[in-house]
């Protein structure tokens, strides 16, 4: 019924706007970078605990120890590759003329 009425609100009055409830607040680039640092960071301890428990003899399995090493590369490897990116743009950027 709620939906309904939105809808018809919306045909009703089309130049205004709804606001919306599902709007992110805004985070700054920092905050982001920081996240994914820590998710990057994460998936390396996880992985390193799994090689841990499969070396000292635990009940974990091989392929769950394969899995996430290889998460842990990927994600470690995309940060790289990310930081490369980022710092050729700001060299590119410095070798502008203005």
């Amino acid at each position: 019924m709620i939906g309904k009425i939105n809808s018809v609100q919306q045909v009703l009055q089309p130049n205004q706007v709804q606001p919306a409830s599902n709007a992110k607040k805004n985070t700054s680039f920092g905050e982001i970078l920081k996240k994914s640092i820590d998710q990057v960071n994460t998936s390396q301890i996880e992985s390193d605990k799994m090689t841990e428990a499969l070396a000292s003899g635990k009940s974990v399995e091989l392929h769950d120890v394969m899995i996430s090493s290889q998460k842990a590369s990927i994600t470690m490897l995309t940060a790289i590759e990310v930081r490369n990116k980022a710092i050729e743009a700001y060299q590119e950027m410095m070798r502008m003329q203005v």
